[in-house]
């Protein structure tokens, strides 16, 4: 019996005009081998990563000094370095167009619009990288913000980036134990906030957040806020802030003049998910996020000179950080700020039309929710401008591809992407010269050597199991902050697999040299995307006198992931409607609203091991009716029996 057909396939005026069938050309007459298709290029790539890279650098132009060695520490994972004795900034190569036409443009849920020219932002990050040096940040140096996905937000990174400091950001919907959680470990020089936001069709106050974080960071020696509500309350308790416009009033724009530094300069501290503890600061280099992200916009989104990139993001996921880099390929920014959703599911749609966009990236739980409430938006929405769909943040539904290619655009290339934060880019992801399978995500990205282990470490054939990693590549972290010897961060990725990044995917390989993920093999919760640590929940669930501990899982439902939190209380207390509204009012507010639960059972013991850890993996098994194994680790087994068959899980 035949397989049936792919759901989209390229013509061919497109497959000649993209960015990849360039760079393979480019390959081809360089090298001289025969990469005539994607798999013998991604072969090529893999067997000659420092040249690949080195190609990059030179295809994508990237600003600065090559350098003369191409790899330093070959083959060592962790320990190798691409292009070492390269010399950049990272700015300089998203700001190099100097003229009239749109670098950003954003809007926000209530309305307002905003239009910044490639030349009006290189002036305000001038003025910007003016002010941080005012306020004493010099290279090395954190800048940590509580920010809404605005210009200002590309602004201060590209002028942190610019003066050599790191750049480390967050929703303004976080509570304050979890900013603290965050910027607590990283010591930052400036704090950018903004005064609030507004999401739903609701308005959220963030001052009174952002005074208790500035006050709980004693390194902070400016405090700069954002008005996005606007200046007429003023700055409240935030003791010492300043208001944006007034911080650059007077820091006159000059020329910017880069300094060059090496491509292990730390750019990003971006957050782990805080399963186990406080979240891990995972810092990446400067050089090797360029680098991925040009190749990845480049040759696997077909993202070309001119085009307009959006993603719907916050600037607490690591896809912010990903869409700015588009800058670096001469692309448009598209910003929104606030709900997808409000007034109703085309608000996407209505400004992919209206700022007529080329890359429009949103979540497999957004397309899903569009499918639900009915819409279409292919009568509703010219979208003849959109010319790749990326979806990421859980695995998308071979149903959410029918409906795409259905009800969306039928002729768009629909890249499923997956990656993370670890490596602030993908493992696996879009192939714009090839055919789009359904329930698939296309390729390997180029130059990753990714492949799928089984328990012992070895290819899994076509079994699911591991995603891993078995060669460098440059955007793996410069390493974990405050982790000096490199423990933490080996402990991370190399444990469990020594010298192979092993990623804590669950997926499969296809017969097309796809792949289908089918979730997290670790304990980390992704309700519509968004990674959450358990640990993060714990810490306020069980500061209520009425709960003794909690466990918190992840079920598969609907197409996605819900968090199901259990509770075992003290005695004599049951979880009434009371006690499941405190929890969830606590959650929201020390957190965020994503992190609240949405089934809670009370339950009277939690499996745990010999060491008297909480096993939520077991839990997960035992709810979705999978074999629970190595139950002898367990300090008492027989309490797994609690969470079989429950009826709160079953709607």
């Amino acid at each position: 019996m035949s397989s049936p057909p792919p759901i989209w396939t390229p013509g061919a005026e497109r497959v000649a005009a993209s960015r990849l069938t360039a760079f393979t050309a480019l390959v081809r007459a360089r090298h001289g081998v025969d990469v005539s298709t994607y798999n013998a290029l991604h072969h090529w790539s893999v067997a000659h990563a420092p040249e690949f890279w080195a190609d990059i650098w030179d295809f994508c132009g990237v600003a600065g000094e090559r350098g003369g060695r191409l790899v330093a520490c070959a083959g060592q994972m962790p320990g190798a370095q691409f292009l070492p004795d390269a010399a950049l900034n990272f700015a300089e190569n998203l700001l190099r167009r100097d003229d009239a036409s749109p670098a950003i443009l954003a809007i926000t849920e209530t309305g307002d619009e905003r239009e910044i020219s490639h030349r009006e932002l290189r002036e305000a990050v001038a003025r910007v990288v003016r002010a941080l040096r005012g306020a004493g940040v010099t290279k090395g140096d954190r800048v940590a913000a509580m920010i809404a996905n605005v210009p200002e937000a590309v602004i201060a990174s590209l002028a942190t980036a610019a003066v050599g400091a790191v750049w480390s950001s967050c929703s303004p919907d976080f509570g304050v134990p979890g900013v603290l959680d965050r910027f607590g470990q990283i010591e930052p020089t400036v704090l950018i906030g903004v005064d609030g936001y507004h999401y739903g069709g609701k308005t959220f106050d963030v001052l009174p957040k952002l005074a208790a974080v500035a006050r709980a960071l004693p390194t902070v020696r400016q405090v700069v806020v954002i008005p996005l509500l606007g200046q007429s309350s003023g700055l409240g308790d935030v003791a010492g802030a300043v208001w944006w416009a007034d911080w650059i009033a007077g820091a006159a724009p000059e020329p910017l003049v880069y300094e060059h530094f090496p491509v292990t300069q730390p750019l990003y501290i971006l957050y782990s998910s805080g399963t186990t503890g406080v979240p891990k600061c995972i810092v990446h280099g400067a050089g090797g996020t360029l680098l991925q992200h040009l190749k990845e916009h480049q040759l696997h989104c077909d993202l070309r000179a001119g085009d307009r990139a959006f993603y719907f993001t916050t600037c607490g996921w690591m896809m912010w950080n990903w869409l700015v880099s588009a800058l670096a390929s001469q692309a448009t920014l598209v910003l929104f700020d606030g709900s997808p959703f409000h007034p109703d599911g085309r608000r996407l749609f209505d400004l992919a039309d209206r700022y007529r966009v080329s890359l429009f990236g949103v979540s497999a739980k957004f397309i899903d929710a569009v499918r639900k409430a009915g819409l279409e938006p292919r009568r509703t929405h010219r979208l003849d401008s959109v010319r790749t769909m990326t979806s990421t943040g859980s695995p998308l539904a071979p149903e959410s591809f029918d409906f795409v290619y259905s009800s969306i655009k039928a002729d768009v290339h629909l890249a499923s992407i997956s990656g993370g934060t670890d490596i602030v880019s993908c493992f696996v992801g879009g192939q714009p010269n090839a055919p789009v399978w359904r329930g698939e995500i296309q390729a390997a990205g180029l130059a990753m050597d990714v492949d799928v282990f089984d328990d012992r470490g070895a290819p899994a054939g076509e079994q699911p199991g591991e995603l891993v990693c078995r060669s460098p590549f440059p955007s793996m972290p410069v390493g974990f902050w405050n982790d000096p010897d490199g423990a933490k961060y080996r402990a991370a990725y190399f444990d469990r697999f020594p010298g192979v990044w092993c990623h804590g995917d669950w997926v499969r390989r296809t017969d097309h040299d796809g792949f289908i993920i089918f979730g997290r093999s670790d304990a980390t919760l992704n309700p519509g995307g968004v990674r959450i640590g358990t640990a993060e929940i714990y810490r306020q669930v069980e500061q209520l006198p009425e709960v003794i501990e909690s466990l918190a899982v992840g079920q598969a439902w609907d197409g996605d992931e819900r968090i199901v939190l259990f509770v075992r209380l003290r005695d004599g207390v049951r979880l009434d409607d009371d006690l499941r509204r405190r929890i969830a009012d606590r959650i929201r507010r020390e957190t965020t609203p994503r992190h609240v639960p949405a089934r809670m059972v009370q339950v009277a013991d939690l499996p745990r091991t010999k060491s008297g850890k909480i096993v939520e993996i077991a839990v997960r098994h035992v709810i979705h009716g999978r074999e629970v194994l190595n139950r002898e680790a367990l300090a008492n087994p027989d309490a797994l029996e609690l969470f079989r068959h429950l009826p709160e899980l079953q709607s």
